[in-house]
């Protein structure tokens, strides 16, 4: 394994934590942005309809996939700054 690919664990491990919130964070905004007043229903809430229940889980998902490889590639480019080699 190389030196790139050593110095990226640690720095992936912590990124991937922080994609998560953020991911989170823009859900939430993106969800009151569509004019929703309170949190995503779970699909378990009776209460929520299967269009808003698909709606929300499929915003949810492509945020969180956004996000993570922005994140990703973002600290992939920072270990080739710092190492000089790609680090996948």
């Amino acid at each position: 394994m190389n030196a790139s690919k050593i110095a990226y664990r640690p720095v992936g491990l912590a990124l991937g934590a922080a994609s998560g919130l953020a991911a989170g964070i823009a859900f939430r905004q993106a969800w009151k942005a569509m004019g929703h007043e309170g949190a995503a229903p779970a699909p378990t809430e009776e209460s929520g309809t299967w269009r808003e229940i698909l709606v929300s889980a499929a915003l949810q998902g492509a945020i969180f996939a956004v996000v993570k490889a922005a994140v990703d590639r973002a600290g992939a480019t920072g270990i080739r700054r710092l190492t000089g080699t790609w680090p996948g």
